[in-house]
């Protein structure tokens, strides 16, 4: 299937490991140009590297802390008018929620909700303003169902699809779709972070395993092509029947 992303700028957040990273190499493979984003200089010229090495097109690199407004302008910066944005960040650590602290929740909020509200109030015009954009937002399942000790994950990316589902309203008609895609237990270093709370998930897994990054970087990569342009204001789950609702 082609997906009409070859040529396409594409600022991929969080995108030196795990999910971001895995998004990145699919879309590069699909022909879209990348910009990548992540704190650490090390880790994202390596994973620069593996995806240039990959696809004959290596990506172009930003160091930034997207929880900060410096972040936000040198990503900007990097990467002035994407045509696809992939927000990504981080999960906090599980704890429960009698030790969470005003700086936990602040910490929070500015890395996964407050980050990705600035990129998109900054990006999302352009988009429109071009008449084609596609903006997707990684959150968790977490968001359909809750996760024991996970609340400083689920709050703010609850805010987020909240906001992502109002902003695809207003420019739906502009050619610009915004989507999240919700993963359930998919193998990455996160998921070993998690350690029992990620284990408890994968065995209430119907399929009976924890996902790919591969098999959820297909999903975001759909999200971002083409053929999904009558798609937006969504929230598609990952997660291999994990979440039981019917719709």
């Amino acid at each position: 299937m082609d997906l009409n992303l070859a040529g396409r700028r594409a600022l991929v957040c969080g995108g030196s490991r795990g999910l971001g990273y895995a998004c990145a190499l699919d879309l590069a493979r699909e022909g879209a140009e990348i910009t990548l984003l992540a704190r650490s200089a090390d880790t994202l010229d390596a994973a620069a590297d593996r995806i240039g090495g990959d696809t004959g097109h290596r990506p172009v690199t930003c160091v930034a802390d997207l929880a900060t407004p410096r972040g936000i302008e040198a990503a900007l910066a990097a990467c002035p008018a994407p045509d696809i944005l992939v927000t990504n960040a981080g999960g906090p650590p599980s704890r429960g929620y009698e030790a969470l602290t005003r700086d936990d929740w602040d910490n929070a909020f500015a890395t996964t909700f407050l980050s990705a509200e600035a990129l998109i109030r900054a990006i999302v015009p352009g988009m429109a303003a071009r008449g084609w954009g596609r903006v997707v937002a990684i959150t968790s399942v977490a968001v359909r169902q809750p996760v024991l000790d996970l609340d400083l994950s689920t709050a703010p990316r609850l805010a987020l699809t909240g906001y992502i589902a109002g902003v695809a309203r207003k420019v739906a008609a502009q050619g610009v779709t915004l989507n999240c895609v919700l993963p359930g237990p998919i193998l990455t270093e996160r998921v070993a972070e998690l350690g029992p709370v990620a284990d408890m998930l994968i065995a209430q897994v119907p399929m009976g395993r924890a996902g790919t990054p591969e098999e959820f970087a297909a999903a975001c990569t759909f999200l971002c092509g083409q053929r999904s342009g009558f798609i937006t204001g969504q929230s598609l789950l990952v997660d291999g029947g994990l979440c039981r609702t019917t719709f």
